[in-house]
C-alpha cells in the first residue's frame, strides 16, 4: 500500500517545504508546530546558496524567495587592512543574502498557497507506532495519526530522540550569534560580502538595498547561552561586549559602535550537528537541522534542509514502504550533507583564532582559497540539482554528488 498521509512536526524552514513537496507528490501532509504561529522573528540574516534556490523551483517556490533575497554577486575575504576578493565559483545564480525571519514567512505562505495545513500550540511528547500508522501526541492533550511522521523540529529535536534515546545532541560551536542593519557612512560595493577576521573575532557585512549596512558576528564564548539566555541579556550591555571586542577593527568598529539596542538582533549559541548514527526508525524519519546542522560557515544550512526534505518527499512518492523509502532517502543525503559539515567545522576553527593562527591566516587564508581543489569543491557543492520527475536511483544520485 502506498503512503498516502504524513505529519510534519516543525514549521520553520525545513517543515513548509518537506510538506509542499510531498502535497507535489501526492501525499496529505499536515504542519505541526509547537509556536503559537508563524516562527517570523526568529533568528537574522543568512546565505541561500544556488542548490537551495535550485530545490526550491522543483516546488515553484524560488522566485518567492528571489523577491525577498539581496544577490551577493562579490565575496571579499579582509584581515585587518588586507583584503583578497574570492574567485567566483561559476557563472551561475548567485549566493542570496536573507533575513530568516522573512524566509520563514514567504515558505509558509507559500506552502498555505500550496494546501498544507498547519495546526499552532502543537508541542511534541510523545509517538505511538504500530504496523499500519504513527500517532503524535501533543502538550494539549491532542493527537494526530497518518502514515509516516518527519522531525523537522531543529537542532534541539525530540523526533531525533524518540528515534533513538542515545542520539547525539547539537554541539556548541563556542561562538554567539549576533547582526543588525545600521546606519554607516562607510562604503561598501553593492552585492558584495566581507567576511573579515578581526583583531580579536570574525564578522561580516554587506550593503543593504535602502543603503544600511548589514552586519552579523560570531561572538568567541566559552559559556553557551541558549536564545533565551542570550535574550534576557539587555541589549545595552551586549552592545558593550561586542564594542570591546570589535572595537579596534576596521570597519568593524565603526559599525558596532553605530548600531543601537532596539537594531541588535541576539541570536544566542550557534550550533554544529556531529553525525547522527540513525536518520530514521519504523515510520518516523528526520530532515533538516534536526539531522544535518552544519555550521553556518558553510552558508548552505538552509539550502541543504531544503534539498532533503524534497528528496525525502520523491522517496516517499517511489517506494511504498517507509523502510524503504526512509533507507534510500539516507542513502542518497548522508554523503553530501556529511561532507559538507565537514568543511564547516573546519572552517568554524578559524573563526576565534589564537596569537599564533592570527599571524599565519592572512598568508594561508588566501592560499587555500584561491586552490583549484578547494574552487571545484565549492562548485561542485552549489551545482547540485534534484531531478524530481526522474525515478529515484541511488546510483545516479551518489554519482552526481
Amino acid at each position: 500500500m502506498s503512503i498516502q498521509t504524513a505529519l510534519v512536526i516543525g514549521g520553520g524552514i525545513a517543515g513548509p517545504v518537506t510538506a509542499t513537496a510531498l502535497r507535489k507528490a501526492g501525499i496529505d501532509a499536515r504542519v505541526y508546530e509547537a509556536y503559537p504561529g508563524p516562527a517570523y522573528n526568529i533568528g537574522s540574516g543568512l546565505g541561500f546558496q544556488p542548490n537551495g534556490l535550485a530545490a526550491l523551483d522543483v516546488i515553484g517556490a524560488g522566485d518567492v524567495v528571489r523577491e525577498i533575497a539581496l544577490p551577493i554577486r562579490h565575496q571579499v575575504m579582509s584581515f585587518g587592512d588586507k583584503q583578497i576578493r574570492l574567485p567566483a565559483t561559476g557563472d551561475g545564480e548567485p549566493l542570496q543574502s536573507v533575513e530568516r525571519s522573512d524566509l520563514h514567512r514567504v515558505l509558509h505562505d507559500f506552502a498555505v498557497t500550496a494546501g498544507v495545513p498547519f495546526e499552532y500550540d502543537k508541542r511534541l511528547i510523545g509517538v505511538d507506532e504500530n504496523r499500519d500508522s504513527v500517532t503524535a501526541h501533543f502538550a494539549d492533550g491532542s493527537s494526530a495519526t497518518a502514515d509516516v511522521l518527519i522531525g523537522t523540529d531543529g537542532v534541539k529535536s525530540l523526533v531525533r530522540t524518540l528515534i533513538d534515546p542515545d542520539a547525539p545532541g547539537a554541539n556548541y560551536t563556542g561562538l554567539l550569534g549576533f547582526g543588525a542593519a545600521v546606519e554607516s557612512p562607510i562604503e561598501v560595493e553593492p552585492e558584495t560580502m566581507y567576511f573579515t577576521f578581526g583583531k580579536h573575532a570574525y564578522y561580516l557585512y554587506s550593503a543593504l538595498p535602502d543603503g544600511r549596512i548589514g552586519w552579523g558576528a560570531n561572538l568567541p564564548s566559552k559559556k553557551y547561552m541558549t536564545l533565551s539566555e542570550a535574550r534576557a541579556v539587555p541589549n545595552e550591555q551586549w552592545l558593550r561586549t561586542l564594542a570591546e571586542v570589535y572595537g579596534e577593527d576596521t570597519p568593524g568598529g565603526d559599525i558596532v559602535r553605530r548600531i543601537r539596542p532596539e537594531q541588535l538582533q541576539v541570536i544566542g549559541g550557534l550550533h554544529i550537528m556531529p553525525p547522527v548514527p540513525n536518520w530514521h526508525r519504523g515510520r518516523m524519519v528526520l530532515v533538516g537541522d534536526a539531522v544535518h546542522a552544519p555550521s553556518n560557515s558553510t552558508g548552505q544550512g538552509a539550502s541543504l534542509a531544503v534539498e532533503s526534505g524534497i528528496q525525502l518527499a520523491r522517496c516517499l512518492r517511489d517506494f511504498d514502504d517507509p523502510a524503504t523509502a526512509f533507507a534510500v532517502y539516507e542513502q542518497i543525503r548522508r554523503p553530501r550533507v556529511e561532507k559538507i559539515a565537514a568543511r564547516g567545522a573546519r572552517t568554524n576553527h578559524a573563526k576565534a583564532p589564537g596569537p599564533l593562527m592570527r599571524r599565519i591566516m592572512p598568508v594561508m587564508m588566501p592560499i587555500v582559497f584561491r586552490s583549484a581543489k578547494v574552487a571545484e569543491t565549492l562548485r561542485r557543492e552549489i551545482a547540485y540539482s534534484i531531478e524530481w520527475d526522474a525515478p529515484v536511483d541511488e546510483r545516479a544520485e551518489l554519482a552526481r554528488l
